[in-house]
């Protein structure tokens, strides 16, 4: 692993949760940005689910620095050349593509590829990769399907995404081979059309804060072990 992967997966880490983002445009990844910051969160995952995606990352890149913004749903090597030359700190996969993930190494930006299976997770490992996408996580087995996977892959660890909320936020954040969780709850693309920034934002603080009570639960649990 190179510092810079280290140093993104140590920022996704410290933050513990990832905002999967669906937006248009240069203006609407730069207010959610915006947005984001505001709440205290500064990483998005911004999806290319949309035609204006690579843009969006364009300008959280260019405009916000400090805020640490990858790449999502990159399904394709040419979509790695895309979102590399706009600024993305790092790619995720809804799948395993060997062509993605050597793509991305070959710019030297870490890459989470989608895993759901014990072979998918077997052929990540093969390409270098020890930090996956388990996806659709509610429906290939949620937190059960980690503990599950753990035991003949020890190493490895996962950003679950697909179904995580607040519901079940802790079942996840509780399990050490979890780095962090993705989820667009606070992030919904019905408020970013309606341009509601400040419910975001409130949305945004408060999985933060409920991240931390989480985590910091869990860590006073297993002192007192």
């Amino acid at each position: 692993m190179s510092s810079a992967d280290s140093t993104v997966l140590e920022t996704l880490a410290a933050h513990r949760l990832v905002p999967v983002v669906v937006v248009d445009g240069a203006d609407e990844g730069a207010r959610l940005a915006d947005a984001l910051v505001a709440g205290g969160l500064p990483v998005a995952e911004i999806t290319l689910r949309l035609a204006g995606g690579v843009d969006a990352i364009r300008a959280v890149a260019k405009n916000h620095p400090d805020v640490v913004v990858g790449a999502g749903t990159v399904t394709t090597a040419q979509q790695v050349d895309d979102v590399a030359a706009a600024g993305a700190r790092y790619i995720v996969s809804p799948g395993l593509s060997a062509a993605v993930v050597r793509r991305a190494q070959e710019h030297g930006i870490p890459v989470l590829p989608g895993v759901a299976t014990p072979s998918e997770i077997m052929a990540a490992l093969d390409l270098g990769i020890d930090v996956v996408k388990l996806f659709p996580a509610s429906v290939v087995g949620g937190p059960a399907a980690i503990k599950a996977f753990s035991a003949p892959f020890p190493g490895l660890r996962f950003v679950p995404t697909g179904g995580v909320s607040t519901a079940n936020l802790a079942d996840y954040l509780t399990l050490k081979p979890v780095l962090a969780v993705g989820g667009s709850w606070m992030v919904d693309r019905q408020l970013v059309t309606a341009g509601d920034w400040d419910q975001i934002t409130t949305r945004t603080r408060d999985a933060v804060a409920l991240a931390a009570q989480i985590v910091t639960g869990s860590t006073s649990k297993e002192g007192k072990n």
